[in-house]
């Protein structure tokens, strides 16, 4: 077994989070099958901009004021769903999204990829921007 405590795990500060690469390739923890990170979007990482990407899933660890937006386009996000701790979100593969908060709230989340590589829309073969 493969044991790390969080404070341990390099932090790379990302545009709208913080990255810390758990499970996967080049992360705390290595696999060659599936890819785990902890993620935490606040004030401090400036917003994040809506995006897309390999199929995910998304554990809320943490959280205050803190939502989801997904829909049909980055410039159409139909869809917001307020967020609590202990919730699950499972994004199918190149659905747009966006975490946000509002004014002092913050999300702390489990990022779940069942995959190492092709996870972001540039990687995955075939896919045009």
């Amino acid at each position: 077994m493969d044991f790390k405590h969080r404070d341990e795990i390099f932090q790379t500060s990302l545009p709208g989070r913080v990255v810390q690469n758990a499970v996967g390739k080049d992360s705390a923890i290595a696999s060659a099958k599936m890819t785990v990170s902890y993620c935490r979007y606040c004030a401090d990482s400036g917003p994040m901009a809506p995006h897309n990407h390999a199929e995910e899933s998304v554990v809320v660890l943490d959280c205050a004021r803190a939502y989801v937006k997904w829909g049909s386009g980055p410039d159409s996000l139909e869809h917001q769903q307020w967020l609590c701790p202990g919730d699950i979100m499972h994004f199918p593969e190149l659905e747009w999204h966006v975490f946000g908060y509002d004014e002092g709230g913050f999300l702390d989340a489990l990022c779940i990829y069942g995959q190492v590589t092709n996870i972001r829309p540039e990687e995955i073969s075939g896919i045009q921007e």
